[in-house]
């Protein structure tokens, strides 16, 4: 049960004064939730200030500054009746020489006259520019009298918008959210609190969203930095909970003598690296002792990751157990499907798929044989994990591309069997700091080189206006017989209007290249999209134009040529990414990023440096330099679940605090009994983090 004193927390933003149904949507997009609460809303923090301090008088006014000025109404000077379009004017001074112009477009003149009276003083709060030799401001930000002046913040938030949603929709809701925010206890170590001088945690809130100064919203300032820390702990509690439950429950060993693993290695066209050799070796190892492992697998794209996870099924199949290999999209599990399947085969492990696809009696017989155990190793998405799919006995639960799913994900598939080891898969390279935040819960093994004959890739950045020869170079390689890719880029958060480019893209080359282009998209259902795929991978089409869907796992050698178009928009791990998808075969490979001049210098030295290298470990280190504010972590841009608070570049080095307080929580007071204990149960509700509470529960 969450604590009573969080329920004005955890309701609706709708029950807030002004926001209806209508807004409420425009808030979920804002805020990246489906019902977004008023802990939502407080999360969302100011991303710059108006500040109103500066009062000069006119004759003191610098052009291109936002300035708040006493001055008295002259006259307004409406439009012509004729001319709609033209502005309405309002003449006003303060007895220094200059005049100040306000100018309205589009305005109602009742209204305008009842907002500034002729004669009166009213303050005005603006951008102030010259135009026509004449001090003017367009739209002032606020107009009031002497009593609104008293009650003008001075430095007041500006905030992250949506369309359709006003700086004032949001800062009266914000009014409203701070007034349901209650005292909560401190959850924090107090000679900790102390030390760093942080406020309380609502005082925090109170200080961000109703700043003094213009530097209270800065990350770095005690306010922003005493919640960053919160969420660091949050996580890092959590994850130490994970590991408790995970640990405290026996294991079993799964101890082979490598039978399969030998004729698995058999088969393989080319002999493992080094590195695979490692992760192998550390894998068997852990699955062989009575503790439940817990291990991240950790490889550049294309390093092999698929088929050391295999391998390490084939050590518990070999046991007499069963193994799960779960993908979160249906490409990327068949993609899966197709590299282990033959594999398998030869070594002779019956290897079935489940995803939403599978329906109706072909789904109740593979249920029914996995119960009975007549299925070694199931790979499949997060069908995974419902409820009806029983196992007879699994020992391996293998986790692909692990920060799509959540922690209660991963355990309910590891909840399957008894005592189950969990191998998590990621082809996000993650810098080391990152892997304690993330996977803090976990050993590490890393695949650092890739398997014999990957060939290097040709990357350029070339400019959009150079489209034409892009499109002739394309040609001439399909021509020959190459395969190609061509990536649209996310235009903005909304999958209609990413479509909406790939489509219009692939209309237009296909009136140049006819049948033999496709097309796949996150919109398509399944089976279309498996069939592009199908048509690609056989060489039915030659040319393939997605957005980010073919981002991870799609593995079609004899494709030479990517083309990412807006590369600009992309985060550097996820450019990376979608370049792992040619170099695979034999073919020299080229990769051209397409970029709208001019660039901005992120954006300048992203490309640079994916010009420059091939090593992803490399990357995630320079990805994470390259980070801007706004842009640290988003989920879309790095493969990464973001913080929504702390900022890794400034907040990083409390990492370590956190996790060492996390740690001894977790030794002194595993059930979070004690006063701090029961503080701590709210942060984790207010971080979203209670899974690890039921954790608590379940013992």
């Amino acid at each position: 049960m969450r604590p009573l004193v969080l329920s004005p927390l955890f309701a609706s933003l709708t029950s807030l004064p002004g926001v209806g149904p209508k807004l409420e949507k425009l808030y979920a997009r804002l805020l990246d939730r489906e019902a977004p609460l008023v802990v939502d809303l407080l999360f969302h923090l100011p991303a710059g200030v108006i500040d109103r301090r500066a009062r000069p008088k006119l004759n003191e006014v610098q052009p291109g500054q936002v300035v708040t000025v006493a001055v008295t109404v002259e006259e307004h000077r409406a439009p012509p009746p004729h001319r709609s379009r033209a502005p309405y004017r309002i003449i006003a001074s303060d007895g220094t020489g200059p005049t100040l112009t306000l100018t309205y477009f589009n305005a109602r003149k009742d209204y305008l006259e009842k907002l500034l009276p002729v004669g009166e003083t009213r303050f005005v709060s603006g951008t102030a520019e010259f135009y026509d030799g004449m001090l003017q401001m367009v739209h002032p930000d606020r107009v009031v009298d002497e009593k609104g002046f008293a009650d003008l913040p001075l430095v007041e938030p500006v905030y992250p918008l949506t369309e359709g949603l006003a700086l004032g929709n949001v800062r009266r809701a914000m009014d409203g959210a701070l007034r349901h925010l209650p005292e909560l206890p401190e959850w924090q170590d107090e000679a900790w609190v102390a030390r760093e001088r942080f406020p309380k945690f609502s005082a925090a809130l109170r200080h961000l969203h109703r700043p003094a100064e213009p530097h209270d919203i800065a990350p770095e300032s005690p306010a922003w930095t005493r919640l960053a820390y919160d969420e660091l702990l949050a996580g890092q509690l959590a994850l130490a909970l994970v590991r408790a439950h995970m640990r405290r429950q026996a294991g079993r060993g799964s101890a082979s003598e490598g039978r399969l693993r030998a004729r698995i290695l058999k088969s393989l066209p080319y002999a493992l690296t080094h590195w695979q050799q490692k992760a192998v070796d550390d894998i068997t190892a852990d699955l062989a002792r009575p503790q439940r492992m817990l291990r991240l697998l950790q490889g550049d794209v294309g390093s092999g990751k698929t088929v050391v996870a295999l391998i390490a099924a084939a050590a518990v199949i070999e046991a007499g157990r069963q193994a799960a290999f779960m993908a979160p999209t249906e490409i990327l599990a068949r993609q899966h499907l197709n590299t282990i399947a033959p594999l398998a085969e030869a070594a002779g492990v019956r290897v079935a798929i489940l995803t939403g696809r599978e329906r109706g009696g072909e789904r109740e017989t593979l249920l029914d044989r996995l119960a009975l155990g007549d299925i070694d190793l199931l790979i499949g998405t997060h069908a995974l994990y419902q409820e009806e799919v029983a196992f007879h006995d699994l020992a391996l639960a293998i986790v692909d591309e692990q920060h799509r799913f959540g922690v209660h994900q991963r355990l309910a598939l590891a909840q399957k069997g008894d005592a189950v080891d969990v191998l998590v898969l990621t082809a996000t390279p993650i810098p080391r700091t990152l892997v304690l935040t993330f996977f803090g819960d976990m050993d590490v093994s890393e695949l650092r080189e890739k398997p014999p004959g990957r060939q290097p890739i040709d990357t350029r950045a070339i400019p959009l206006t150079r489209i034409e020869e892009v499109e002739d170079a394309v040609g001439r390689a399909i021509g020959s017989g190459q395969r190609a890719y061509w990536v649209c880029p996310l235009v903005e958060e909304s999958e209609k209007i990413d479509l909406a480019a790939a489509q219009e893209r692939f209309e237009e080359l296909r009136q140049r290249f006819g049948k033999k282009i496709d097309l796949v998209h996150g919109r398509m259902k399944g089976s279309e999209k498996d069939a592009a795929m199908a048509r690609f991978a056989a060489g039915e089409t030659q040319l393939l134009v997605a957005t980010t869907v073919i981002e991870v796992g799609v593995d079609v050698p004899e494709a030479t040529i990517m083309v990412v178009e807006h590369a600009e928009r992309f985060g550097l791990a996820q450019l990376h990414q979608l370049r792992g998808r040619i170099g695979r075969g034999p073919g020299h490979s080229t990769c051209l990023l397409l970029y709208k001049a001019p660039l901005g210098e992120t954006a300048k030295a992203r490309l640079a440096v994916l010009r420059d290298t091939e090593d992803g470990f490399r990357i995630a280190e320079e990805d994470l330099k390259l980070r801007g504010e706004g842009d640290l972590l988003g989920t879309r841009q790095s493969g990464l679940p973001g913080f929504r608070i702390a900022r890794i570049e400034t907040h990083g080095k409390y990492l370590g605090a956190a996790r060492d307080d996390a740690a001894l929580v977790q030794s002194r007071d595993a059930n979070l009994e004690s006063e701090r204990g029961h503080a701590l149960r709210q942060l984790l509700y207010l971080f979203g983090k209670d899974e690890a509470i039921k954790l608590i529960r379940a013992g």
